[in-house]
């Protein structure tokens, strides 16, 4: 697979990542689609062993968000800004403390947006728990599993 193939496939990856964020985005499936992609084009063991792990990622994702109570980001007074800090805290969270940043700093993103808006620590930490109540965790647990994909591609690519 050329450069600009990968190029795109990370492209791809990237715009579902931004899915997750978007109601209504299937993010999570176009992060899959992007793998799925890249493993037809380049067929070897380690193509195939990362679209099979997404898929199985994917697959209990699922099944975790259905467990939990469903989306009531808006009732909650999630706006599309708050979505934005979360996933810059995910993202940053990720590469700073490889995998398991993700979750601090999604958290840390609702939190920093909150204390910006409303100034005071207290209110924030409350609105930073209404907003995990209300669906957080559902969106936190898709955006966790595109990152993992993602950083299983990405090492693919790099180390494949």
């Amino acid at each position: 697979m050329g450069v600009a193939e990968l190029l795109l496939v990370g492209v791809v990856i990237l715009l579902g990542l931004c899915g997750v964020l978007v109601p209504g985005v299937p993010g999570s499936w176009l992060v899959w689609a992007a793998v799925l992609w890249w493993a037809l084009k380049d067929p070897q063991p380690v193509s195939w062993g990362v679209l099979v792990g997404a898929t199985v990622v994917l697959f209990l994702s699922q099944v975790v968000r259905w467990a939990l109570p469903p989306r009531r980001l808006r009732a909650s007074g999630a706006t599309p800004r708050m979505g934005v800090y979360a996933g810059a805290g995910a993202f940053l969270g990720f590469v700073l403390v490889p995998v398991l940043g993700a979750i601090p700093g999604f958290m840390a993103g609702i939190y920093l947006h909150e204390r910006l808006r409303l100034g005071r620590h207290g209110e924030a930490m409350a609105s930073l728990r209404t907003a995990m109540r209300s669906g957080g965790s559902s969106v936190l647990t898709e955006l966790f599993t595109c990152l993992l994909i993602m950083g299983a591609w990405v090492g693919a690519v790099i180390w494949g």
